[in-house]
């Protein structure tokens, strides 16, 4: 495949149009903002680094990776969405997972044989890891793609809970371009061995969510 057509398939998969439903969640930022603990550029950006570095969604990118190698092997790869789900710190942040890997399994078999695909109800990164893995899409790409989806979703969350406006997000998505090229690094290498997490307050922040009224996200 040619870096365009891998590049253009990313941007297909991860876009916010696609019907996975991203739009309807935070990963727990809602709750954060409720807290106290994110009220402006700074502290937004600060929070989705954490989450990057040390939080969920490493873990998430470590599972990628792991589906990515592991893309045909169904052994491995049931395997890796049960590591997956364990590692969900809550309610809402597991069905948030799997209800998106499902949905992206319907839609992602527009480019990929649903065949080759895992089982409904496996989690996202796990989807997106062997969707890109059948495909023979580079895994940095691939992992670069996912964050950026994730980051670009955090601040359209945070746009519509006004904590900045479009002027605040771009500028914030530019500081954080660094911290995606080095998380990028850092799983290009990493093991299940690399799994693991230090952002608490996120975790917490995650679980409160469950109770939060009222809201704007599912999580």
């Amino acid at each position: 495949m040619t870096d365009t057509k891998a590049l253009l398939r990313l941007m297909s998969w991860l876009s916010p149009v696609f019907p996975i439903g991203g739009f309807a969640y935070s990963a727990g930022l809602e709750q954060s903002v409720h807290a106290g603990h994110v009220h402006d550029l700074s502290t937004l950006a600060d929070w989705i680094t954490a989450q990057i570095t040390h939080g969920a969604l490493w873990n998430d990118t470590v599972i990628l990776v792991e589906a990515h190698h592991s893309a045909s092997d169904r052994q491995a790869i049931r395997e890796a969405s049960e590591l997956c789900l364990a590692l969900c710190v809550g309610l809402e942040r597991y069905n948030e997972t799997i209800n998106q890997g499902t949905s992206f399994i319907q839609a992602v078999s527009h480019w990929v044989e649903r065949g080759a695909m895992p089982d409904k109800s496996t989690p996202l990164p796990v989807v997106v890891g062997v969707a890109a893995g059948l495909e023979r899409i580079d895994l940095q790409l691939t992992v670069s793609a996912y964050l950026h989806a994730f980051v670009s979703n955090q601040l359209q969350c945070a746009i519509r809970l006004s904590i900045v406006g479009q002027e605040g997000a771009a500028e914030a998505l530019a500081s954080l371009e660094p911290v995606i090229e080095r998380a990028v690094e850092r799983a290009a290498v990493a093991t299940l061995d690399d799994l693991g997490g230090a952002a608490f307050i996120a975790d917490i922040a995650a679980m409160n969510h469950e109770t939060l009224q009222p809201r704007l996200f599912l999580s």
